[in-house]
């Protein structure tokens, strides 16, 4: 995008970037106070910053990579206009957690995650019994059976933070008459897609 975004949209891509998940709107309205809605939704989704989709009758929104870019751009831009007292507070908030991120070498991903370091080691584990070497490809209907019983909404956090921090990488199978009705089931989805397969950075 050329042009600024306003402060609704702006509050809607860093509340996001605090929850670093997928996040309904009467959750984000119970956390945040607010939901994202009507212009704001589709000028995020149309620029490719957010992803949205309908679950029942609610709507529920996620980063993309895009997303997280401007994010972190907006660490050292300027502040909006008329932001208010808590919105200039707020940009120098983000000025030193960017000074923190050069001094410690970090990207926002690696701040704003899901903290399950036990589940992330149990995922590790179980794809090191599955492959030959670092970044193989492994399904996940082959992976989830391995994690110890770890529901569903904890495996899916970690490996989308996993993903956002570059330890992981997530990918459709491109056979797509060659997937099983378990492959459907255990599939992962970040955005519009579904995500059948898993490869993980060397730790």
């Amino acid at each position: 995008m050329t042009t600024r975004l306003g402060n609704s949209h702006l509050s809607a891509l860093l509340a996001l970037m605090a929850l670093a998940r997928e996040v309904s709107n009467p959750e984000l309205q119970e956390i945040a106070g607010f939901t994202i809605t009507g212009e704001v939704r589709t000028t995020l989704n149309s620029g490719g910053l957010v992803d949205s989709r309908k679950v029942g009758r609610a709507f529920v929104h996620e980063l993309t990579e895009k997303g997280w870019a401007h994010c972190a751009k907006e660490l050292t831009a300027d502040r909006p206009a008329r932001p208010g007292l808590f919105g200039n507070a707020l940009y120098l908030v983000l000025a030193g957690l960017n000074r923190y991120l050069r001094r410690s070498k970090l990207r926002l991903a690696d701040v704003f995650q899901v903290e399950s370091p036990d589940l992330e080691f149990d995922i590790r584990t179980a794809y090191r019994t599955l492959t030959v070497k670092p970044r193989d490809w492994v399904r996940l209907a082959e992976l989830r059976p391995l994690l110890n019983g770890a529901t569903r909404p904890d495996v899916d956090d970690v490996l989308r933070a996993m993903s956002r921090a570059g330890r992981a990488h997530l990918a459709p199978d491109s056979n797509r008459k060659g997937l099983t009705k378990a492959d459907h089931a255990d599939a992962i989805r970040i955005g519009s897609e579904e995500k059948h397969l898993l490869a993980i950075e060397e730790s």
